[in-house]
């Protein structure tokens, strides 16, 4: 028998469904008092799991640990966005070690081994990095919809923002994983078994009233200023190409470009963080829902793999921090320092005061 809580042993081969399984998937989670085990896996499965995590944990850490050391290193990086960068890059690495480094060991192992604190805390800290991360994505959308959509200076965008904004990204996040563990909510087991999260299965008044209330402000509100923050940014840039008439050519190419990056964003918060809330969503709205719990390990392994996503489309898509990094990387090398910058063309941006030569790509770097 391994040490630590035998009831997340998962060694019992089985070949239909128990009562505690379906119980589990219908309300009824398996808690740190079941002693019952079940095989949810094979073997190769919880191995196959096991690798994918490791990879994405080891490479989100050497990723987000680059961001810090570049950022750090480089004074002309530290400027108002780079907070936000390098606050995400931190909440990424949190979710990484404390979340994705646990999953992989207790995925290779093939059950939790961790017993119920361990369940507990690695479900808080990847529920604190992640919601931290999310807050953190909503004020970099802010951060761009004002530098492009206000390029006159009538509304900035200083240190003291980016300062405030991270801040409260990390109070906010406190305030709403801590609830489960003064009794309101809880964290148990999720999937198949090898990680923890907020109990999403409960039917107790209080942790259904907790789980809509943590959906609501900690996935809803950061999700609806990201849309409503790029909507408006795409907007303004399609009319700003309108008013060209001269540089019709050099104002679609920027048109263009910008459009890429800010559907590129959205589409990896979807991705990323959408199929796990519309999971969650969906067993606090219908009980008798059930989910495979080999399924419903898919978004969970989604949402973790965030932490490679982020520094690849927030940093590394942004030139100006590509140069330093890759000669960083390469012990002084950049491959790319010769190339032409086919984006540099600048365009006019049409305000009610007067003009101002701005080029929107640089905005959104």
């Amino acid at each position: 028998m391994p040490l630590g809580f035998p009831y997340y042993n998962l060694s019992v081969t089985r070949t239909t469904p128990s009562k505690m399984e379906t119980d589990t998937l219908r309300g009824n989670p398996l808690s740190p008092n079941d002693s019952v085990s079940a095989e949810l896996l094979s073997p190769t499965g919880y191995t196959v799991l096991a690798v994918i995590m490791g990879v994405f944990s080891v490479v989100g850490i050497v990723l987000n640990i680059l961001v810090i050391v570049v950022t750090v290193r480089h004074r002309q990086l530290r400027q108002p966005l780079s907070y936000a960068l390098v606050n995400l890059a931190i909440c990424d690495l949190g979710c990484a070690v404390f979340g994705g480094l646990p999953t992989t060991v207790t995925s290779a192992m093939g059950y939790f081994s961790l017993g119920h604190v361990g369940c507990v805390l690695e479900a808080f800290a990847v529920a604190f990095f992640g919601i931290a991360s999310l807050c953190t994505i909503g004020i970099i959308s802010v951060e761009r919809y004002i530098v492009v959509c206000y390029p006159m200076g009538a509304v900035l965008f200083r240190t003291r923002h980016a300062v405030t904004g991270v801040v409260l990204s990390w109070v906010w996040s406190f305030v709403w994983n801590t609830p489960p563990l003064f009794g309101w909510g809880s964290y148990e087991l999720e999937g198949v078994r090898i990680s923890c999260a907020p109990n999403w299965y409960s039917r107790d008044v209080g942790n259904v009233s907790y789980v809509i209330v943590y959906f609501l402000l900690c996935f809803a509100v950061p999700f609806s200023i990201i849309m409503v923050s790029y909507s408006r940014l795409l907007w303004s840039l399609h009319q700003v190409t309108r008013l060209q008439v001269s540089e019709t050519a050099s104002t679609n190419r920027v048109e263009v470009q910008v459009a890429r990056m800010v559907v590129v964003m959205v589409l990896a918060f979807l991705v990323t963080w959408l199929p796990y809330a519309s999971m969650a969503l969906a067993v606090i709205m219908d009980s008798s829902l059930y989910i495979d719990p080999i399924i419903a390990t898919i978004p969970v392994y989604l949402a973790k793999s965030s932490t490679v996503y982020n520094p690849l489309i927030y940093v590394f898509m942004n030139r100006q921090f590509r140069e330093y990094a890759v000669p960083t990387v390469l012990c002084g090398w950049n491959p790319w320092d010769s190339d032409p910058q086919i984006s540099e063309g600048e365009t006019n941006v049409a305000s009610f005061s007067k003009p101002q030569k701005v080029s929107p790509e640089e905005s959104l770097k």
